[in-house]
């Protein structure tokens, strides 16, 4: 079954049972697919790979918008809730990435690699090695964060 066909499933159940987050998530991305299927440069065919890059491009911009919406504190406390449960619900059409103890491990392997421990100016030279190696399997926010926290303590 295509994700395609999947979210139309999950919206029906969603409508049917009253899963109102459910509901806008499915609906949300279902947005975006659309918009995204009509930009003036898009030719192709809507399969499960356009799919899933309609959906990482909007969990990363939902999952950016959270952190922000974090930083308000209380105010923000509900909208971010929101968005952590799409970002979490609408993950799982993703290809799966490194977590942080696995991406750390190839960070530190990278810098010993290169030989620049303790030059903060690498960062960039690390983080594209690692993505040029490593791309499909790691989040590149994370990554950039993990080489800077290991050049900077050396």
């Amino acid at each position: 079954m295509s994700i395609n066909d999947q979210l139309a499933e999950e919206l029906r159940d969603a409508i049917k049972t009253g899963d109102k987050p459910r509901r806008d998530a499915v609906r949300q991305v279902s947005t975006e697919i659309a918009t995204a299927k009509s930009d003036p440069g898009f030719s192709g065919e809507v399969d499960d790979v356009f799919t899933q890059g309609v959906i990482a491009a909007y969990v990363k911009k939902m999952d950016k918008a959270r952190l922000e919406y974090e930083a308000m504190g209380e105010r923000g406390e509900a909208m971010a809730d929101k968005l952590r449960f799409e970002v979490d619900y609408l993950s799982r059409w993703l290809p799966s990435k490194l977590g942080e103890d696995e991406t750390r491990r190839l960070v530190s392997a990278a810098i010993a690699e290169l030989g620049v421990a303790g030059d903060e100016k690498a960062a960039g030279r690390v983080t594209g090695h690692l993505m040029k190696a490593h791309g499909a399997d790691l989040d590149g926010g994370m990554v950039n964060r993990l080489v800077r926290e290991e050049l900077a303590t050396g």
